[in-house]
C-alpha cells in the first residue's frame, strides 16, 4: 500500500510542472503592493527616473503639474526674483496644482520624485503632500540634484509631514539603471 501512495504522490508532483513554473514566476515580481510612481519634473531628469521606477515596479506614474507651467525663466534660480526663488524663500508658498487627480487610497506605497530645489524639495510637492491623506501609506522620496544630496529634503520633509510613514530616500542622479535593485530591496 505503501508503495502506491509513493507511485500515485510522484506522479502527482511531476504530473503538474506549470505550477511549479508559476510558484518561480511569482517570486520574480518586486511586489504585490500597489505602487504609484508621483514625481514632480520640470526639464525632464527626475521625470527619466520616474518612468524607470514605474517600469521595475509595474506602478502608475503620476504627474504633479503646477496649474501654471514653469518657464525657463521662472527656473532661473540666480535671478532672486524669479518665481522658483520667490516660492523658495517663502516656507508657506503652495503653488496650485493642475493636472489629473488620483485616488489614493488605491495604492499602498507612493515613490515621491523631484529635483533637488534650494536642498529642499519645490513648492508644489508640499501641495501635492498636503492635498491627499497620506494615512496607511509608505512614502519612498528619490530625488534628482545638480549637486545637493537628498538629506536636507528628506528632513524637511520628515518634519513637515511627521504622520507619513517615511521610508529612506535615493539620490537618482547617475543613471536609470541604478534604480532596479534599489526600488526592489525599497518595496520588499
Amino acid at each position: 500500500m505503501k508503495q502506491i501512495v509513493l507511485i500515485l504522490m510522484s506522479l502527482l508532483t511531476f504530473s503538474n510542472p506549470s505550477k511549479a513554473q508559476k510558484q518561480t514566476a511569482d517570486t520574480d515580481r518586486p511586489s504585490d503592493k500597489k505602487i504609484l510612481v508621483a514625481y514632480f519634473s520640470c526639464t525632464g531628469t527626475t521625470e527619466k527616473v520616474a518612468t524607470a521606477i514605474a517600469k521595475e515596479t509595474g506602478g502608475k506614474l503620476h504627474r504633479i503639474t503646477p496649474a501654471t507651467a514653469y518657464t525657463s525663466a521662472d527656473l532661473d534660480w540666480n535671478d532672486k526674483a524669479s518665481r522658483s526663488s520667490v516660492e523658495m524663500a517663502d516656507d508657506k508658498s503652495r503653488p496650485a496644482l493642475g493636472g489629473e487627480t488620483i485616488e489614493l487610497k488605491d495604492y499602498d506605497v507612493v515613490f515621491l520624485g523631484y529635483p533637488i530645489w534650494w536642498d529642499l524639495c519645490p513648492r508644489p510637492v508640499n501641495t501635492f503632500l498636503e492635498k491627499y491623506d497620506f494615512a496607511g501609506k509608505t512614502v519612498i522620496p528619490f530625488a534628482t540634484s545638480g549637486g545637493s544630496s537628498i538629506t536636507g529634503s528628506v528632513k524637511q520633509l520628515k518634519r513637515l509631514y511627521p504622520k507619513i510613514e517615511w521610508e529612506e530616500g535615493r539620490l537618482c542622479n547617475r543613471s536609470t539603471k541604478q534604480v532596479g535593485d534599489w526600488v526592489k530591496q525599497a518595496i520588499e
